[in-house]
């Protein structure tokens, strides 16, 4: 039974986040929102969903290992998983200057994450709002940057792809699917912890963490079979951020969150270590291409993490 919760879970994230959306992007359209605020605010915070989703339930029902693994073990499957596939099937080149400025972003938030827990081996109430603020200048940042760069973008709007009923019962329907969603993978996979004797820090950065990372994977390769790879990796660190900053911030906000000691130890220097080796594969950053030698690197990082957790817990 709590196999079917598990997959049921998965179902349910995945259709809800995809959900959530279209139907956002639908109403957006409907109030003449632009296409710059839709990409950056509605696309992120619904592809995130999943992960923000489980990451609140797991803290509320009393399983902090399961809301912060799944933030680390998502961030790591981004790059190392979802990026080396895809480079694995077209090379990835790299146009976007932004890139160094986000990556930069990633890596400080990410470092801050690593004090933030070695203080006192939990993220509290402050912690979380600090977070929540990086977020907001962030986020105010990179609108007023792609103002700038291209002014025309905040004039233009979507036409929507459905009525406005049928926008908000797609965009209702996603909540739903995205709270029973996360109650069922939180409960399948705690209880399937338990049954196979590891715990929850280990499901959680591993199977939760593919599980809520299935729809970046399935985009990802969608967009590398079109060809559509301008500003993928841009995408990709865009996730890495929003998962530390919103997830985390709102997670620690409703609920101060322990931290597991292998976390500490083991964990984290795979989060902070595969970005940094981003950053080598970028060079020279004017040229920089993700091809396919680099995508299996990534593919077999990725492989050998999720082995040495389990060794771990065997």
């Amino acid at each position: 039974m709590d196999y079917i919760f598990l997959f049921l879970g998965f179902v349910l994230l995945m259709l809800g986040g995809d959900f959530l959306v279209r139907g956002s992007v639908s109403l957006a359209g409907h109030f003449k929102v632009s296409k710059l605020v839709i990409g950056l605010v509605v696309v992120s915070f619904g592809t995130s969903a999943p992960e923000l989703v489980v990451s609140l339930d797991a803290a509320i029902m009393g399983h902090p290992d399961i809301a912060i693994g799944n933030v680390i073990g998502s961030n790591i499957a981004n790059i190392a998983l979802v990026l080396g596939l895809t480079a694995i099937i077209l090379p990835v080149k790299v146009t976007k200057k932004s890139i160094r400025f986000d990556w930069s972003v990633m890596m400080l938030i990410s470092f801050l994450f690593f004090i933030f827990c070695i203080t006192n081996s939990k993220l509290e109430f402050y912690e979380g709002i600090i977070f929540i603020i990086i977020l907001i200048a962030f986020l105010f940042r990179s609108i007023h940057k792609s103002r700038k760069e291209k002014l025309k973008t905040l004039e233009e709007s979507i036409l929507p792809k459905y009525s406005l009923f049928v926008s908000i019962i797609l965009v209702i329907a996603a909540v739903i699917g995205l709270i029973y969603g996360a109650k069922f993978l939180v409960r399948g996979a705690s209880n399937i912890a338990k049954e196979m004797g590891v715990d929850d820090r280990i499901i959680s950065v591993s199977v939760i963490a593919l599980g809520t990372s299935l729809p970046e994977l399935a985009t990802s390769i969608a967009a590398a079979m079109r060809k559509e790879l301008d500003i993928f990796i841009g995408n990709i660190i865009g996730s890495n951020i929003f998962n530390i900053l919103a997830i985390l911030g709102l997670t620690s906000i409703v609920k101060s969150i322990d931290v597991n000691p292998m976390v500490l130890k083991f964990d984290i220097f795979w989060m902070l270590g595969i970005p940094l080796l981003l950053f080598l594969f970028l060079l020279p950053l004017r040229k920089a291409m993700i091809n396919r030698w680099k995508g299996l690197v990534f593919v077999s990082i990725y492989v050998a993490y999720i082995f040495s957790v389990y060794i771990q817990g065997a």
